[in-house]
């Protein structure tokens, strides 16, 4: 180990690119007056639609509500069960019990962290029928979408994607939200690209495209009718225009991220630390980079010793979070994972200088 001593090199663990051209939209977004309601938001569903090789985008507020409305205009609700992972963000799961149906939860590859297909597919026989599954893209790697697919048709289930850490990522060359009934993303300002806040859904299917442009404002139809009871779920135009210019980019921002993961593969290389996979079907996004450790404390404090941040995600599986304590469930995979990953920064805006500090601090872990 170096003889350095917590040293301040400035590294966030996330660090959002918002510039010039998004400041030029937004200002243009300002002056027209329209800021909710306009024409950005339909444009940017349907370029964010056409970047995950969809026919539609209904863009949202953020990912959770991303996530209850997909499930909503797919008909999932009271008394249904949905199959899922424990090990993600709680916002998962929430979306579930929202609409009044109930999360069931798989265990997890301890290689991905996504679904397990076979955990899925027993859970699935254990239960008394299973409506959705709602697999989880977790760190930026698609989970097996082709397994997951087959376990849903056997049992007439919908098969939904929370792509909120993917955008930019593939399977079997297929992008990340073309692979499910329909598939949600987040904009947080930590994700791979931002609007700020906010979220989207996408799907080939327009009688789920048009449940969900109504459910996400108010339940009003086409003539201007509150058919149904919705939401205010909808997006502004000032979220729209930064995610337009975020799109541009998003290409660029999906290739520095891998170019710094492949460098801290490289790193960590002849350490005890397990390195992410990126199954040879999958082109992983990185939204994080998330190692491995048996002593995750030491390896913080180590990593604290060369001004590097880091951070657990996630230290509790859903399933054993208090708002969850009716959950009965044994997850040795989700629960041994929550107790050893650590996630290190890898975003586009690390400089050259970051890159070498954190590849510094990782193969000083050599034996």
């Amino acid at each position: 180990m170096t003889d350095a001593r917590s040293i301040d090199t400035g590294m966030s663990i996330a660090a959002p690119d918002v510039g010039e051209a998004e400041l030029r939209r937004i200002r243009s977004v300002l002056q027209s007056g329209q800021l909710s309601g306009g024409d950005e938001v339909d444009a940017f569903g349907e370029e964010f639609a056409t970047y995950c090789t969809v026919a539609h985008g209904v863009p949202t507020s953020n990912g959770t509500t991303a996530l209850h409305a997909a499930l909503e205009a797919l008909g999932v609700g009271d008394g249904d069960t949905v199959v899922t992972t424990p090990f993600s963000f709680v916002a998962t799961a929430n979306a579930v019990r929202h609409v009044g149906a109930t999360p069931v939860f798989a265990d997890v590859d301890p290689q991905t962290y996504n679904l397990d297909p076979a955990s899925v597919a027993t859970t699935a026989e254990a239960v008394d029928g299973v409506d959705a599954i709602l697999a989880v893209h977790l760190y930026g790697c698609p989970a097996p979408m082709a397994e997951l697919r087959a376990i849903a048709d056997r049992h007439d289930a919908v098969l939904i994607e929370d792509a909120c850490q993917a955008h930019g990522a593939t399977y079997r060359g297929d992008p990340v939200g073309s692979l499910g009934d329909a598939a949600c993303f987040s904009f947080y300002p930590t994700k791979n690209m931002t609007t700020g806040e906010g979220g989207i859904v996408v799907t080939d299917d327009d009688a789920v495209a048009d449940r969900l442009r109504q459910f996400i404002d108010h339940g009003r139809d086409d003539d201007g009718n509150h058919a149904t009871v919705g939401h205010n779920f909808r997006m502004t135009d000032v979220c729209a225009a930064i995610g337009r210019v975020q799109l541009e980019k998003l290409d660029a921002y999906v290739a520095a991220r891998r170019d710094h993961a492949a460098a801290f593969d490289d790193a960590v290389e002849d350490t005890d630390l397990v390195a992410p996979v990126e199954p040879d079907d999958c082109r992983h996004s990185y939204h994080q980079y998330t190692v491995r450790c048996a002593d995750r404390d030491a390896l913080r404090a180590h990593l604290d010793d060369y001004g590097v941040p880091s951070t657990v995600y996630y230290p509790t599986p859903i399933h054993e979070e208090p708002a969850y304590d009716d959950v009965d469930a044994s997850l040795p995979e989700a629960e041994r994972a929550a107790e050893e990953v650590l996630s290190l920064p890898v975003h586009p805006g690390l400089s050259s200088r970051d890159v070498r500090a954190i590849t510094l601090a990782l193969t000083e872990l050599r034996q």
